[in-house]
């Protein structure tokens, strides 16, 4: 996660970490990329079922509920459990959590014991008093999938009607009181609708945006040959720096963060370097801080079932099960090899990663990616679209 909004326009200032001590319990959710314990934030498929049929969808999501799903005890067991880990932060996802019946008896469960709630969604089930509900019990965000506007988001989503139902459910949220922010997986597909979820935010007044890259899982993995080229994404990543400038210098600060691709980080900086940017070197620190890719570390997943994962993409490699260990056990238990080396990841690299001056800031971004193009999990990954001399 990438934060070009406090990066490139300064809305977050290098000291920030530091007051707050920089560990995961005490920061802000805005600043936890910059902990120096990375406690992981847990994103937690609570179900599988979607009443969507989303093209990108790492989960595969189904349109019924899976019997394997873990019930409501059990949840309410696996959060004590990341409770006393110290998690800061646990994301609600699915397929669509709102599909899940006893969701707020969960979500209300995780805030009750100290524990901020995020939930990754759709929007277009979240009605008036859903979302009276999700204020009430305290939840800290709402994140609304959108690939861009009505004709290209239904498609996307595979159902006429989704684009205008999602935009009811971020009116709700508003109107509820609650911090709501929007989420866009880019491809090949809808790299022009950049500029229209830009002007989404401006329009509606959301204060929030992450751009995610593609990362191939699930059915994301039949859109590899839509992924954006190396020249694509650094059309994307200006872009997006342009835009988020603008809303700055214009008054309309947004927090607009990448994700899913760490390569990001030094382009963001480069290009300060080039303007002569004044908040180049202090960029530069905070993505020290930042520590690049952190599947097995500072983030993981648990599933519908209780299968714990390194992050939410990497579902082919399980290293254990909330029903048969505590996640905080399996997340410690270094005994797995892969766990011990995602732990330390930046040792295990290989070609261009090795060797690359950026390695301390990336850590090698995306191995679920690397393996799903070459099938070497350490291999680069064939998204950083660095050139040769930006990393020698």
């Amino acid at each position: 996660m990438i934060g070009v909004s406090k990066l490139y326009c300064g809305t977050v200032e290098p000291s920030d970490p530091i007051r707050y001590g920089r560990m995961s319990g005490d920061l802000p959710p805005h600043l936890l990329q910059f902990s120096i314990d990375k406690m992981p934030v847990v994103v937690w498929n609570v179900t599988r079922a979607c009443n969507l049929n989303c093209v990108h969808c790492y989960a595969r999501s189904t349109e019924k509920t899976r019997e394997d799903e873990l019930s409501t005890p059990q949840a309410m067991t696996v959060i004590d459990d990341l409770a006393d880990f110290g998690t800061p932060v646990i994301l609600l996802s699915g397929g669509e959590p709102m599909m899940r019946p006893d969701l707020m008896d969960i979500a209300a469960y995780a805030v009750d014991k100290g524990l901020r709630v995020v939930i990754s969604t759709n929007g277009t089930l979240i009605d008036r008093q859903k979302a009276e509900d999700l204020k009430n019990l305290g939840l800290s965000y709402v994140g609304v999938s959108l690939d861009g506007r009505e004709e290209v988001h239904d498609r996307f989503r595979r159902k006429k009607g989704a684009f205008r139902d999602a935009l009811k459910g971020i009116r709700n949220c508003q109107e509820a009181g609650i911090k709501v922010g929007l989420r866009f997986t880019m491809s090949s597909l809808n790299k022009g609708e950049i500029p229209s979820i830009f002007d989404l935010l401006e329009d509606m007044d959301i204060p929030r945006v992450c751009f995610y890259h593609l990362v191939y899982a699930g059915r994301g993995t039949e859109l590899i040959d839509q992924d954006l080229s190396h020249e694509e994404s650094r059309k994307a990543v200006d872009l997006i720096m342009d835009r988020t400038r603008d809303l700055h210098e214009r008054g309309l600060p947004k927090e607009v963060l990448t994700v899913d691709n760490h390569a990001d980080g030094p382009y963001i900086y480069l290009r300060m370097l080039r303007e002569r940017n004044p908040g180049a070197e202090e960029a530069l620190q905070l993505l020290k801080m930042n520590g690049g890719n952190s599947s097995g570390r500072g983030i993981g997943c648990i599933s519908w079932d209780g299968s714990v994962y390194a992050d939410q993409f990497w579902r082919h490699q399980s290293f254990g099960n909330v029903m048969e260990k505590p996640f905080s056990g399996i997340w410690t238990d270094l005994s797995d090899p892969l766990m011990a080396r995602l732990k330390d990841k930046k040792r295990y690299v290989k070609g261009r990663c090795a060797g690359c001056r950026w390695l301390d800031i990336c850590a090698g971004n995306f191995r679920v990616r690397a393996e799903a193009a070459t099938g070497d999990l350490w291999a680069p990954d064939p998204a950083c679209y660095l050139t040769d001399e930006e990393i020698a």
